[in-house]
């Protein structure tokens, strides 16, 4: 059986929401090949996923699940990243990334009930919850000195060139959260 080790899970959310406070600046511009309509049927295809989700809460809403779900989530944004980095920027890995997004978003109400549920208490969830905006607003302070160094510092100033570089930044981060993710799940007998 799995136990929540609520000192790493902390960790793991607050290097979760760095990730989204860096990489959302980035989503304009790896979207930007896509037509509008891709937009539509994804978030159609999107609402469809998260109900058939929600209609399996009763067997998915325990721990074992909670860390399968987060691991598939996190090793398939680790799989956008080095697919990006690996091939060029083009309509077709534009329309992977914004598919493996749109995967790891069906599951984002489920993952944030299984947090609460598996917390339990308030004062938990207050410091996981100051740990996520810590991370987000850490996250978009660090884009923002990243494309500007890039801009001052190197000359580079290709819309597309930053977006790919700055990937590197968040394959790193990627890599910490899922070494996070192993630890802030214990098993115990």
């Amino acid at each position: 059986m799995l136990k929540l080790n609520i000192r790493e899970f902390i960790k793991y959310k607050l290097l979760n929401s760095l990730f989204l406070g860096i990489s959302v600046g980035s989503i304009f511009i790896l979207y930007a090949p896509l037509q509008p309509s891709i937009y539509s049927m994804g978030g159609i295809l999107l609402a469809l996923a998260m109900l058939v989700v929600a209609k399996f809460y009763y067997k998915i809403m325990n721990i074992e699940y909670f860390f399968k779900i987060s691991l598939t989530v996190e090793l398939t944004l680790l799989f956008v990243i080095t697919l990006f980095l690996l091939f060029a920027y083009s309509y077709t890995t534009a329309l992977i990334i914004y598919i493996g997004y749109q995967i790891t978003f069906t599951f984002g109400s489920y993952l944030i009930r299984a947090e609460t549920l598996f917390l339990k208490h308030s004062k938990p969830l207050e410091l996981v919850d100051v740990a996520k905006q810590k991370g987000y607003l850490l996250g978009m302070l660090l884009s923002y000195i990243f494309y500007r160094f890039l801009e001052l510092g190197f000359g580079i100033d290709n819309k597309q060139t930053e977006v790919y570089l700055i990937h590197f930044l968040l394959l790193l981060n990627q890599v910490s959260i899922i070494f996070y993710l192993f630890k802030s799940f214990k098993r115990i007998k």
